[in-house]
Formats: structure tokens, C-alpha cells, sequence
């Protein structure tokens, strides 16, 4: 068990913490929430005894052992492999086979465990570390962002690993989803103190809620009464009759413990500006191939899908697989080898990428940098949009060239809200922001009218937004008619039948069975999206067209008894002529509708029985 008493730590005249106490008793796992910059990572360091407080204990058991996730790289092995088995506490060669699961279980492939870590990329030299602590077998594990460089499989495994973990953990994590499944208790930075309660984070959340509450009515409520027995000292004050009375409300006063008001906490609020869209696709795919020179295969290869004016697409898969380079496309920065991204003339597109905090001015103000993407905005307008990126008064004077990665991330993201949009491109959006912030990001999405594709690993944000997925696994992307849900039902991930905790003897392959049935519902899937979706659309097409038609047959029916009225042969003529065509015409369309309906219905009950068939 760990236990923090007393902690003090600031910098500056900024406290991060006060008189804060904490204690992790035995097989906790906690999630640790707090804004940016609260001092969640100074706390892991403190605890790690990489950082020291100003004041306060970390009390350890004897022999206790802490495991903290180093950003700070250093290899001292030729292979990824034998640098993984370093850490390991028993026999490297004997245990090998630990560091190859847990390798593999972090998106690591065979020909990757044989070479240098110094030719791996950031992202895979993190996961050697994080592989080198989950094999030291700590008694505590500290985990700061651990999902930060994983994929979504690798992010997947991670969280089975952490939930069978026996020992202690505290982890920080943007990915709320994450952090709810991996913790038996949840812990928050809260005012320069440390709150800790077994449960959830939306447990965490109401509790600290109703607490605030509480306390507001509290504070209120007494601050009446202090007035109230002021008032009466005052008017009384200079009477001695009342003398004594007067001296009772003194002391009384003196007892009153006042309140101070709490501080409200910066939070980013999003709001994005919907753009109306007249028409039904924003942009439409066909056959899309695309890859880089000297590429051993394309990226896309025959992609097609139309996006329309309200869609929500997840775009999913491992790192490198070309899913950021997907939104490039349909942004217009790549141009397709192969096939059409026709977009429409009223398309108005909002991108956001991490490599596009390049592109900011390091000569602007953050306030210039908004402007500059819609100067019909007012300067009170800009600054509010400052404020929602927690860029409050002077701070939205700061110079692009002294923000950090974090800050101008941020500072993008303003720049599309002060953009009307009706298509945003969202890559991995939820990078440096905090729990508190990604929740309002994933509740502006849900609620903005216009189309949405996003790419992200963040399994909460899939669940609530996206309706339709581009995947990318097997040879190339594949659109997927459903949510994210449905996917892992249905299809799953690859390579999660192997991936297993270290320490644990892998289990035997699925059997031939299994798999052929696993991947003959796929297949019914993917038939049932192609059949049954240009049906749905069709019988949409058709009641608009019903309903547009019949709105001009009771205008061209007013229109004729106008001209039957004022005795307008000419317009009776003209106008019968146009009545009659529009009811054939609807005539026509409520027969195709009528056909289309039936046969959606046949093929709906159709896939039903044959879904039902395969999963017998």
C-alpha cells in the first residue's frame, strides 16, 4: 500500500498542492483525474521520488516496489527483444516468452522484435518502456497517458492486461472509457487537494458535484446569517440597554466560520458553427486508391462511400495504416492515384490534424490566429471563442511561437469553432486535452448538425458518434454499415484471439470452425450494407420526392382555382397541364416507392434469418 500525508508542492506562486493526503491500499487500481496542468504528473513523480515536495510524506512498505512509465528514452540492448527481457525478473531465456506476448500485445510484429529500438519511431520506443515496466513486475504501476502512442488493438490489450493487474496502479489517461474499465477506484486533483472513492469517474463527478452544491448553500446560507447579525450589531451598537444583547452577537459572530467562494475552473466549451448544407452529399468517394512512392501496397485501394450532410464516420485501425492520410485525401492536401473525391460547391470543411500546428503563425497573437480565419468577426466574438479554448483576457495575447504542443492544439481547434462549418475533419482530436474537456468535445459532436469523420482510438467517443466506420484491416479499408459495437460483434479486431496477459501461457488458437463462421457473418454483413443500403436510399429519395410533389400539386391546385375565378383560360390550360403532369409523376414515385419498400423489407428479412443461421 502507498500512503500520502501532508503533501505540499508550488512553483512559484502557483500551489498545486495543499496539505493533501492520499492512501492506496492493496489491489486498488486508480484512475486520476484533474485539469491540465493540476498537477497529475507532479504528483506520479513525487510518488516515483523523481520530484520532491515542499512538504509532506510517501510512505512505502519495506522492499516496496514502483513501476513508473518513463518518457525519457534510453536502450542499452541491440534488439527491441533483448531489451524488453532486461526488465524481466526472472530468467531472461526461461521467461522470454512473457516479454514476446506482451511485445506482440503492444502492436509489435515479429520482424520488429529483432531490430534496433534507436530505428523505431517515438511512439514504438515508448511502448518498449511501457513493455519494460508491465515485465519488471512492480508492486505499483505508474501510468502516465500509457494510450497516448497506442493504437486502438494495442490500447485494447493494454486494458485487458491492466484489469487482471494484482497489484496496486494509479493511472492518468484523457480516455475516460479507458480509465473506468482498468480502475476500481477513481481520484481527482481537486483544489489543490486529492479526492479518492471507490467506483467509476461519473461516481466521482456526482459526489464532487453534489459536494459543491452542498457547500454554495452552505456558504449562502450563512453568509445571510453574518449579515443578518451584523445588521443588528449595528443598529444596536450605541444603545446601552442593549448593551449585553449586543456583546452575545459579537462573540457569536466571532465563532462564524466564514466561506470562501469557490473558484470557478477553466474548461474548454465547444460549439461548433453549422454551416447550412442544401443538398445531400457533402462529398462522394469512388473507387479510391492512393500510396505513397516506393510503397509495397496502396494505402486505399477501391474505397468508395457517400458521405452525407449529417453522417458520422469513425475512421479505425493500427497506427500506420494510413488513416490520418484518408482524411489528407478527403481534405484535398493528397491527391487520389486512382478514383474520385467529388465534394460539393456548398461543402464548407473544417480539418483538424496535429501536424497542422505547423502551419500557425508563430508571429500571431492566438487572438490574431482566430481572426484571421473569419474577419467578419468582432474582436468580442474572437476573444469569447479565446475564452472557450481556455484562453482567457491577456493570455489571448500570447504569441503562437511560446505555446506549447497542447496549447496549440487548442488554438486549432478555435480556429474551426470560429469557422461555420458543415464537414469537420477530426484527426485524433482528443490529444492534450484533459477528461473534462474531451467529455464536452464528444458532446459538442453529438449534438452539431452537419457530417462528422473522425479519426480516434478512443472507444467512448466511437460509441457516441459514429454510426458507420471505415476499417482498416486486412489488405485494405473497408466501410462497415454500423456502429462501433456492432463491429466488435460482428467482426472484431484481428489480432486479439492471440494477445493475452504477460505471465500467461497463450491459450489455443480458435478453432477452423469458429473462424469460418466468425468470418461468414462478416461477410453477410458487409453483403447486407451493399444490398440493403442503396434500398434505404432509394425509399428516402422517393418519400422526399412524395412529399416535394405533393406540395406543388396543393399549389398548382390553388393556382387553378385562382384562374378559374378571375376566368383565366389560358392559366386554367397551363395550369391543368401541370397539375396533370405532376400527378402522374407522383403517381410514378408512389409506385417506385411502394416497390422499393417491399423488396428492403424481403432483403431485411432475408439477412435476419441468414445472420440468425450463422450465429446457430
Amino acid at each position: 500500500m502507498l500512503q500520502i500525508s501532508g503533501l505540499e508542492k508550488g512553483f512559484g506562486e502557483r500551489s498545486l498542492f495543499s496539505d493533501a493526503t492520499l492512501t492506496i491500499n492493496s489491489g486498488e487500481r486508480v484512475a486520476l483525474f484533474g485539469r491540465n496542468g493540476s498537477g497529475k504528473s507532479t504528483l506520479l513523480k513525487i510518488i516515483a521520488g523523481e520530484e520532491t515536495p515542499d512538504k509532506g510524506d510517501v510512505h512505502t512498505p519495506k522492499g516496496y516496489r514502483i513501476g513508473y512509465l518513463k518518457q525519457h528514452l534510453s536502450f542499452s540492448h541491440p534488439t527491441v527483444l533483448e531489451e524488453a527481457c532486461s526488465a524481466l525478473a526472472g530468467d531472461p531465456v526461461s521467461e522470454q516468452y512473457k516479454a514476446e506476448i506482451v511485445l506482440e500485445g503492444l502492436g509489435f510484429t515479429e520482424d520488429e522484435l529483432h531490430i534496433a529500438p534507436s530505428a523505431l519511431s517515438g511512439g514504438f520506443q515508448i511502448r518498449i518502456n511501457l513493455a519494460k515496466l508491465i515485465l519488471s513486475e512492480p508492486n505499483m504501476l505508474l501510468l502516465d497517458e500509457p494510450t497516448n502512442y497506442l493504437d486502438i488493438v494495442s490500447m485494447r490489450w493494454l486494458e485487458r492486461f491492466l484489469k487482471d493487474w494484482e497489484g496496486e496502479m494509479i493511472v492518468i489517461s484523457h480516455d475516460r472509457s479507458f480509465c473506468d474499465e482498468v480502475s476500481t477506484h477513481s481520484a481527482l486533483v481537486y483544489r489543490t487537494g486529492l479526492r479518492k472513492l471507490e467506483g467509476n469517474s461519473e461516481k466521482l463527478f456526482t459526489r464532487i458535484g453534489e459536494d459543491e452544491e452542498l457547500y454554495e448553500r452552505t456558504r449562502v446560507n450563512r453568509e445571510k446569517e453574518i449579515k443578518k447579525m451584523e445588521a443588528f450589531i449595528n443598529r444596536f451598537k450605541a444603545k446601552a440597554s442593549k448593551a449585553t444583547v449586543v456583546q452575545s452577537r459579537v462573540k457569536a459572530l466571532s465563532k462564524i466560520e466564514r466561506l470562501d467562494e469557490l473558484s470557478s475552473e477553466a474548461t474548454l466549451d465547444f460549439e461548433f458553427v453549422h454551416a447550412a448544407f442544401p443538398g445531400r452529399f457533402p462529398i462522394e468517394v469512388a473507387d479510391l486508391s492512393f500510396g505513397f512512392p516506393n510503397s509495397l501496397k496502396p494505402l486505399v485501394n477501391g474505397l468508395s462511400f457517400s458521405l452525407k450532410k449529417d453522417d458520422r464516420i469513425g475512421v479505425i485501425g493500427k497506427n500506420g495504416r494510413g488513416k490520418s492520410t484518408l482524411l489528407k485525401l478527403l481534405a484535398g492536401e493528397l491527391r487520389p492515384l486512382k478514383g474520385d473525391i467529388a465534394v460539393s460547391p456548398n461543402t464548407k470543411l473544417s480539418f483538424f490534424a496535429q501536424t497542422n500546428t505547423n502551419r500557425l503563425t508563430l508571429s500571431n497573437t492566438i487572438e490574431n490566429e482566430i481572426q484571421e480565419v473569419n474577419p467578419a468577426l468582432g474582436r468580442t466574438a474572437v476573444r469569447a471563442i479565446c475564452g472557450c479554448m481556455m484562453f482567457e483576457g491577456d493570455d489571448a495575447l500570447k504569441k503562437i511561437s511560446v505555446l506549447s504542443g497542447g496549447e496549440r492544439s487548442r488554438v486549432l481547434l478555435g480556429k474551426i469553432l470560429a469557422t461555420p462549418s458543415n464537414l469537420l475533419l477530426l484527426d485524433e482530436p482528443t490529444n492534450h486535452l484533459d477528461v473534462e474537456s474531451v467529455m464536452a468535445l464528444t458532446d459538442a459532436l453529438e449534438v452539431f448538425e452537419g457530417a462528422v469523420v473522425i479519426v480516434t482510438h478512443n472507444e467512448d467517443i466511437l460509441r457516441r458518434t459514429a454510426s458507420r466506420l471505415i476499417v482498416y484491416q486486412g489488405e485494405t479499408p473497408f466501410v462497415f454499415e454500423g456502429g462501433y459495437d456492432e463491429f466488435l460483434d460482428s467482426i472484431g479486431w484481428e489480432e486479439e484471439a492471440g494477445l493475452i496477459p504477460a505471465g500467461k501461457k497463450k491459450n489455443k488458437p480458435s478453432s477452423g470452425t469458429n473462424r469460418d463462421k466468425k468470418r461468414e457473418k462478416a461477410e453477410l454483413i458487409q453483403e447486407r450494407a451493399k444490398v440493403v443500403a442503396p434500398l434505404k436510399t432509394s425509399v428516402e429519395s422517393s418519400e422526399k420526392r412524395i412529399e416535394e410533389l405533393e406540395k406543388s400539386i396543393a399549389k398548382l391546385q390553388e393556382k387553378l382555382a385562382f384562374a378559374s375565378g378571375s376566368g383565366d383560360a389560358v392559366g386554367i390550360k397551363l395550369t391543368s397541364q401541370e397539375l396533370a403532369g405532376a400527378r402522374d409523376a407522383l403517381e410514378k414515385e408512389v409506385a417506385r416507392w411502394e416497390e422499393n419498400s417491399q423488396e428492403l423489407e424481403r432483403q431485411e428479412k432475408s439477412f435476419a434469418k441468414r445472420l440468425e443461421s450463422a450465429d446457430a
